[in-house]
């Protein structure tokens, strides 16, 4: 017996139940919840468990692993563990169109499903042929490893399954609680209480109760401008904003208050601004200024565009939480039709000042 299941049937059902091996394989303990009484279901990560590989031109290999496959608030989860590969073979292609089938690790337990049997599989779920062909979902106690495309008229006799490109990965990640949660296939999911941890495959986050924030504080935002706009001479003129290219906290900017951008927390920023001078541009200036005008800072100098010419700059500067900057634009004479895209700008925090 390969694949084995803790806490399935009882030590008089016929096969025995749980032995000591079993329960020294199965993951056991409490596990990521989803709610009061439920758990998170997943694969256990450690190595590549539940490997697929190719072992014929219908067939595959499901490799060893451990997983938790979750079940209703009633009846609870319940731990697996493959231990030895298992060879799964694929129903040949229909004549007409493709189809997905899924991999399955299931349980069927007879006191809460009515499948007259208690035991742990892995399965091949086939799914109905059709030009848009959709994989079986994962329903009742099971858990998806991956999904196959076999195309119209696949079979052994016509070379089998391209292995190589009709696999898809499905599985997910599951940890003990208080644990990080690994990356696995999907990050689309919300988080069980505020305070738990999880990889994103490219860092650590952490649920604060709405969302996933990064556990590296950061705080930025970076603003573009879309619109063409016009300059009166001799004048600064606040750009207003029209847009967000990224934003880590909604009051860094809003449409509202158009040429603002705002400090979150207090510390060091770093104030990015780049803009391009039109041709006729005379005696052009960029600066920035704080909370409308109580600091200013030249930012850069262009006496006279030929078009397209400009500059990109950086200024450190230390604001308070609440503290807002402003990029000005002057030209000695009147300009028309700027496009908007000759105007950008960022304001990054870099840590406490």
């Amino acid at each position: 017996m390969t694949v084995r299941s803790g806490w399935l049937v009882n030590r008089d059902s016929p096969g025995g139940g749980q032995t000591r091996a079993d329960t020294r394989l199965v993951p056991v303990g409490t596990w990521t919840p989803q709610g009061e009484l439920t758990s998170r279901g997943g694969v256990v990560p450690g190595g590549n468990p539940f490997a697929l590989t190719a072992a014929g031109a219908m067939q595959c290999t499901i490799g060893t692993g451990r997983a938790l496959i979750s079940g209703s608030s009633v009846q609870g989860a319940y731990p697996v563990a493959v231990t030895e590969p298992e060879t799964l073979t694929i129903a040949d292609g229909d004549a007409q169109y493709p189809r997905k089938d899924s991999v399955l690790l299931r349980v069927d337990d007879s006191a809460y499903d009515g499948s007259d049997q208690s035991t742990a599989a892995l399965v091949v779920a086939r799914g109905t042929p059709s030009a848009t062909p959709e994989a079986p979902a994962a329903s009742g106690t099971a858990e998806k490893l991956y999904e196959i495309t076999v195309p119209a008229g696949t079979s052994a006799g016509t070379g089998g399954i391209d292995w190589a490109t009709a696999v898809s990965d499905r599985r997910r990640t599951t940890v003990s609680l208080g644990g990080i949660q690994a990356g696995g296939w999907s990050l689309n999911y919300g988080g069980a209480y505020p305070g738990q941890y999880r990889d994103n495959n490219r860092g650590l986050e952490r649920w604060d109760g709405e969302s996933w924030r990064s556990v590296a504080e950061r705080h930025y935002v970076a603003v573009r401008k879309t619109d063409a706009y016009n300059l009166a001479a001799n004048r600064y003129t606040p750009v207003r904003w029209s847009s967000v290219d990224a934003r880590t906290d909604a009051s860094m900017w809003t449409p509202t208050n158009p040429t603002r951008l705002v400090a979150p927390v207090g510390g060091l920023y770093t104030v990015y601004a780049q803009q391009t001078w039109p041709g006729g541009a005379e005696q052009a200036r960029v600066t920035v200024t704080k909370n409308a005008g109580v600091g200013e800072w030249h930012m850069s100098f262009v006496a006279r565009s030929n078009g397209g010419q400009g500059h990109a700059t950086a200024l450190p500067l230390v604001l308070q939480a609440g503290d807002f900057i402003e990029v000005n634009v002057y030209s000695a004479t009147a300009l028309d039709n700027v496009p908007g895209r000759y105007s950008y700008a960022t304001l990054r925090w870099e840590g406490p000042a």
